[in-house]
């Protein structure tokens, strides 16, 4: 079973608009969910997991309004504000739709924590990039499942890593509550148009990744649609993330694909889906 854990969706023509992507945004098209299933069925996809891009709170409520008519949305990963003095009411309502697995952060400072404690009250979930941050969220709240997005920062554009970021991984890697996403690798880790297909482009970046956290903790996540801006389809991108993963120990297969996501965002299945390749 293949599930895609980072996927947006949005529709810059309903009457209300959407404050993402601009216009002049080759991504600047209607995305819902039936758009998503043309691109993720056909390439062997059996569900995904949105992450919600818009700062409009009640876009966190059309994803789900979305999700109640379409059960290939296994999960949303919902935008909120940690500092809105509502942050509290709208995670305790919006948490109560079985979709709801988490949201996604911005966090810069050390009162952060604040806010985010509540997530793990409720057993949800925190997606963000990852920073020194990071590692304080995940050290001061070891129950707090902590899903780092798009490789983690680790440039893959054909120059030696950044020793940095590379350090940076690794501290991450050593808490046990903290995922990483194996995504982002065309459209937002490398800049070359149209984005290499090769595996071999990819792997000693990816590699830094996986010596850190290993076939137990990586999950892909196409950043489809975003992933277009790489000039490639969603297909390659899911080849990409397959031929991958094809390097490593067969046990990894269903775990990156599907059973990682399952134990962070504690997704259940919707549908009657086959499990395979």
């Amino acid at each position: 079973m293949i599930i895609d854990t980072h996927v947006h969706l949005y529709d810059p023509f309903r009457p209300e608009g959407a404050p993402w992507p601009d216009p002049d945004d080759p991504i600047y098209v209607t995305t819902r969910p039936d758009r998503c299933k043309e691109q993720a069925v056909s390439a062997g996809v059996h569900g995904v997991i949105v992450v919600e891009c818009s700062e409009w709170v009640e876009d966190n409520q059309w994803v789900l309004d979305l999700a109640d008519d379409e059960p290939f949305l296994l999960g949303l990963v919902g935008n909120l504000d940690v500092h809105d003095d509502r942050f509290e009411a709208l995670l305790e309502r919006f948490s109560r739709h079985p979709v709801y697995r988490g949201i996604r952060a911005r966090l810069w400072q050390p009162d952060d924590l604040d806010g985010v404690r509540r997530l793990a009250d409720l057993d949800l979930s925190l997606d963000v990039s990852l920073s020194d941050l990071t590692l304080k969220i995940a050290d001061e709240i070891p129950d707090l499942r902590i899903i780092i997005n798009h490789c983690a920062g680790i440039e893959m554009d054909g120059d030696e890593p950044d020793p940095d970021a590379v350090a940076l991984v690794q501290r991450a890697a050593k808490h046990p509550n903290v995922f990483c996403k194996l995504s982002g690798m065309m459209d937002l880790r490398c800049s070359i148009r149209p984005a290499p297909i090769d595996v071999e482009h990819y792997a000693r970046y990816l590699d830094i990744l996986w010596d850190g956290f290993g076939e137990d903790r990586m999950i892909f996540g196409s950043d489809w649609p975003v992933s277009d801006r790489s000039e490639r389809t969603y297909a390659d991108v899911l080849q990409l993330a397959r031929d991958y993963v094809a390097t490593k120990p067969n046990s990894a297969w269903d775990k990156v694909f599907c059973e990682n996501s399952r134990r962070a965002y504690k997704w259940e299945e919707r549908q009657d889906v086959k499990p395979g390749r």
